[in-house]
């Protein structure tokens, strides 16, 4: 079985991205794993702090875990938007393949220091342990929410020059010793209503992943359009976000079910179509990530 490193690595040499989907119930998990599986792809779930204060922290490792295991499958469970090291020690404790330490919104001193603890402890339990645990940065400030939205997050600069500096994310990565960095290059968190959202700054991504050295994360892929995910990974992206998107169909899923259902109790029944929504969504965007035509 690989570690999401050596998967990771290989997505890169290959030049297709990891699909990271994000969960708040055991239908996500499913929907991705089943939409992975179909393809023959690895995939990554994620849970953000209050995510996984809803599913549990434990719980959704030991799921994630018993799913790899069962069918000895390359699904990987990611702390996604973590934001202090208390909280990141408790994701790799609880046996999370990885987490990011989200410091966008401090000062880059702060945020490096931050993010050089959470590194320095997931070497440290990866030297006790065996296990090859990664932890992500984030530079570059694009929102905290995951919902359809009227207009660009309040305090996101989508203005090239306001986007992460590659001489910054190098400076992060030589000072911090993290895996995997997040930068802004015209993304954001949640999607614009009617589902594109701006075009991402390629250029950017080439310059920043050239100076980092290290593989990039895009986030907020929700709204973002397939010539923008194929541009942004051939040029050095290797995980893309989703989030909002699977919400928006988890949403549409349900409802369906239920006006077509009225009386149905048992939900087990009505959440098929919450899920089969969520699969169509994660597999349409692995198809995209994976080069799949």
């Amino acid at each position: 079985m690989k570690t999401l490193r050596e998967s990771i690595a290989e997505a890169a040499a290959h030049k297709v991205a990891i699909g990271h989907f994000n969960i708040s119930n055991l239908e996500g998990v499913w929907a991705a794993f089943h939409a992975a599986q179909k393809l023959s792809v690895p995939v990554i779930i994620g849970v953000s702090e209050g995510e996984r204060d809803f599913v549990g922290v434990m719980q959704i490792a030991a799921v994630v875990k018993s799913v790899r295991e069962e069918f000895q499958y390359p699904i990987y469970l990611n702390a996604d938007h973590t934001y202090s090291f208390e909280r990141v020690k408790e994701a790799i404790d609880a046996g999370f393949d990885s987490a990011i330490f989200d410091g966008a919104k401090l000062p880059l001193e702060e945020n490096m220091r931050l993010a050089k603890q959470c590194v320095e402890y997931a070497r440290k339990v990866t030297a006790e342990t065996g296990r090859d645990i990664l932890i992500e940065g984030e530079l570059g400030y694009i929102g905290q929410s995951s919902k359809v939205l009227d207009a660009v997050p309040e305090g996101v600069n989508l203005d090239a020059d306001a986007l992460t500096k590659p001489e910054d994310a190098a400076r992060f990565v030589k000072e911090t010793g993290v895996d995997l960095l997040a930068p802004a290059v015209g993304n954001f968190h949640g999607m614009l209503k009617g589902g594109v959202d701006p075009a991402l700054h390629i250029e950017t991504v080439t310059s920043v992943r050239a100076a980092a050295g290290i593989p990039l994360v895009l986030h907020g892929g929700s709204g973002n359009s397939m010539d923008d995910f194929t541009k942004a990974i051939a040029a050095g992206v290797s995980i893309v976000h989703i989030n909002t998107e699977l919400r928006v169909a988890y949403r549409k899923g349900l409802q369906l079910a239920l006006q077509e259902n009225p009386e149905e109790i048992a939900p087990y029944k009505y959440l098929r179509g919450a899920q089969a929504e969520m699969e169509k969504v994660a597999s349409d965007k692995l198809k995209i990530f994976n080069n799949i035509r």
